[in-house]
């Protein structure tokens, strides 16, 4: 709580000059007694006397200032019970506040501004911004930055966690905007470069040495706990966070790195440089990007290698999700390599499957052919094939089949018929229609048929009806002639005739 000047020159002047005691001056200024507690112990007068007489913790206070000039964060409630132990009996949370008085202050330290030249020096950190939600996954969302010393030119992409493949991908992506690399790269003791650390004994990833081989710059980690030494990206993610991404809206991962992309390109560069308002980022950056490295022709391997075991079934776990593979390659253990855009799974050499990469939680990423091969080698496979297509594509398909059961239907017919309507009206009219059909207790087939047939009438929609043809050639490659109407009509009069 701040006072007024005159508030504090009051308490001064009827403590030294007037010589109240400290209980006098609180009542007749209607202040708390921490108030004047505080102001005297600004001044450097030791306060041991509050309201009536001595403390009773003033006998261990010798104790207390020898135990936190040995140990200066220890905190009040390890005090607390130290002076219990020797015979107090106090109140904690006047404890704490008693302590907060004689606690030693911490000096101020005063820091020297950096000056760095062009293209020598980068700086690099993630910033955590919340949340971001994808069907049922809740993934956290990660801001990469990195930032020129010399002109403070801003390169910002947002990703869905800190692999190390998100993080060299954040190195690439920057490097191709900036048009090069400076000759030094600043970092925190982050385990993407610091794996071990004891005083200036420095264990490195071994991948990111080799990242930083490849582009020819120098990976230096600051000292431990000196944020200070990376100040220019510390600050730039405060202001990304006033100035971007306050009160923005998006759509998706895609259109937020769209927007952050503008945004570095535009108003984030168009801003006063903070060491020389008289020019913008831009002009600085035009200056420094001719004095950046060069980059290398071949880029760097950054996708995310993860060794997985393969079950039973043809699937392959991966971030949350499951991707189909080969069923000739189950219980094995495979390779993933995965970027921001798609999942490849190989075995050595060879490719086995690629996906697009799913955020989501619990989701099967399947390619039809690797589910088809697998049907056509195991054909008694058909029926719980069906039925998890059912479960996938329509989720009240689940209960619809539970209820049928218990009322006696067979399963195998059920999931049948259930298949053909998938396939002629669509899994939006077919989830619609079996709600229905649950509402009014009728989970039959024939429940679904009628009610997909009368939202067809009321939208006066055509059903495209499916023949199912038996495999024989003979059947198949049948040509059928119709016959000529004249036909009919003949027999028509042949029938008036005889009768």
């Amino acid at each position: 709580m701040s006072i007024s000047t005159e508030l504090e020159a009051a308490i001064l002047r009827y403590y030294h000059v007037e010589k109240w005691p400290i209980n006098t001056i609180r009542h007749y200024l209607k202040v708390h007694p921490s108030v004047v507690q505080r102001v005297l112990s600004q001044e450097g007068i030791s306060v041991s006397k509050i309201l009536r007489g001595g403390s009773r913790m003033d006998v261990f206070l010798p104790f207390i200032l020898e135990t936190l000039q040995k140990y200066p964060g220890l905190t009040a409630a390890r005090l607390y019970d130290m002076i219990y132990e020797r015979g107090h009996r106090g109140n904690k949370r006047h404890f704490r506040h008693w302590l907060r008085l004689h606690r030693p202050r911490p000096h101020a330290e005063a820091y020297l501004r950096l000056k760095t030249i062009m293209g020598e020096q980068l700086q690099i950190d993630w910033g955590s911004f919340g949340h971001m939600t994808i069907g049922r996954a809740k993934r956290p969302l990660i801001a990469f930055v990195m930032v020129l010393s010399f002109s403070r030119k801003i390169f910002l992409k947002f990703y869905l966690n800190q692999r190390m493949s998100n993080f060299l991908d954040g190195h690439e992506s920057a490097f191709k905007a900036f048009g090069g690399v400076a000759r030094v790269a600043l970092y925190d003791n982050l385990k993407s470069l610091v794996l071990e650390r004891r005083g200036d004994a420095i264990r490195f990833n071994e991948t990111l040495l080799a990242f930083a081989s490849h582009y020819h710059y120098e990976p230096r980690p600051v000292a431990v706990a000196r944020g200070n030494e990376k100040g220019r990206v510390e600050r730039s993610i405060r202001y990304i966070r006033d100035n971007f991404f306050a009160g923005r809206t998006w759509t998706d991962l895609d259109d937020l790195n769209a927007q952050a992309l503008a945004w570095c390109e535009g108003p984030s560069a168009d801003r006063p440089c903070p060491e020389d308002c008289s020019r913008t980022v831009r002009e600085l950056y035009e200056q420094e990007r001719h004095m950046l490295l060069c980059l290398p022709d071949n880029p760097f391997p950054t996708a995310d290698r993860e060794a997985v075991s393969v079950g039973k079934t043809p699937y392959c776990r991966f971030d949350l999700n499951d991707y189909s593979i080969p069923h000739t390659h189950v219980r094995r253990t495979l390779t993933v390599l995965a970027t921001t855009t798609k999942v490849q799974i190989v075995e050595g050499t060879m490719l086995l499957a690629e996906h697009l990469r799913c955020f989501d939680k619990g989701k099967q990423i399947e390619n039809p052919a690797h589910i088809q091969a697998l049907v056509d080698a195991k054909r008694k496979a058909s029926q719980h094939t069906a039925q998890d297509r059912l479960g996938i594509t329509v989720p009240s398909s689940m209960e619809f089949l539970k209820q049928a059961l218990e009322r006696g239907s067979p399963l195998r017919s059920t999931v049948r018929d259930l298949m053909l309507l998938l396939d002629a009206y669509g899994a939006t009219e077919l989830e619609m229609a079996m709600i229905e059909a649950l509402d009014h207790q009728m989970p039959h087939p024939n429940a679904v048929r009628l009610s997909l047939d009368r939202r067809r009438e009321l939208l006066q929609c055509s059903v495209s009806i499916r023949a199912d043809l038996p495999s024989d050639p003979r059947v198949r490659d049948s040509v059928v002639r119709p016959h000529k109407l004249e036909t009919y009509d003949q027999l028509g009069l042949s029938t008036e005739e005889t009768t």
